[in-house]
């Protein structure tokens, strides 16, 4: 048996002209405010209302932020601030104590070397400091590559031996 799979389940469909059905509700609710008070209030204020009912229902009708819709961004903002925080405390088992103690820089710096020890040790000593000189992890550092021909043909025919050189 052969069974068609719905495509496109995430595009919700488009209702009143390029219009999904909540984008239209959106602008026609904006719609319907504005035109309540333009009998209700004054034509200035009216304007002022409208410009902002406007671009809110604008905003909540087509502005999208990582592919979800404003109205749940801000849905999931308001839950987010006034539902309960789950906090979830485990009590350890046994007293554990401990003692912080305090130091001061002077203190934590006392038994560090001198810089001007270090500095004159890098400068002086033919012995290596340690952790400081690593040996170097070329295997072939000093010793001469191996030769290798290869034979190529030329665009007349002939077959000639090259010399590569690989520098790796």
């Amino acid at each position: 048996m052969h069974f068609q799979i719905p495509q496109f389940i995430e595009i919700e469909n488009k209702v009143v002209g390029p219009l999904t059905l909540k984008q239209f509700f959106y602008l026609a609710v904006a719609a319907a405010i504005s035109f309540a008070f333009y009998f209700v209030l004054a034509f200035w204020l009216w304007i002022m209302i409208t410009a902002v009912l406007v671009s809110t229902s604008l905003a909540l009708a087509f502005i999208k932020y990582n592919g979800q819709p404003l109205p749940k961004i801000i849905l999931y903002a308001f839950g987010f601030f006034w539902r309960p925080k789950f906090y979830l405390w485990q009590k350890t088992t046994g007293n554990q104590s401990f003692e912080v103690k305090r130091e001061t820089l002077k203190d934590f710096f006392s038994g560090a070397p001198s810089i001007k020890k270090l500095w004159q040790d890098l400068m002086t000593t033919k012995n290596p400091i340690p952790k400081r000189e690593k040996g170097l992890k070329f295997p072939n550092w000093g010793k001469k590559p191996q030769e290798k021909f290869q034979v190529f043909r030329k665009l007349t025919g002939e077959k000639e031996a090259a010399r590569r050189i690989d520098y790796r």
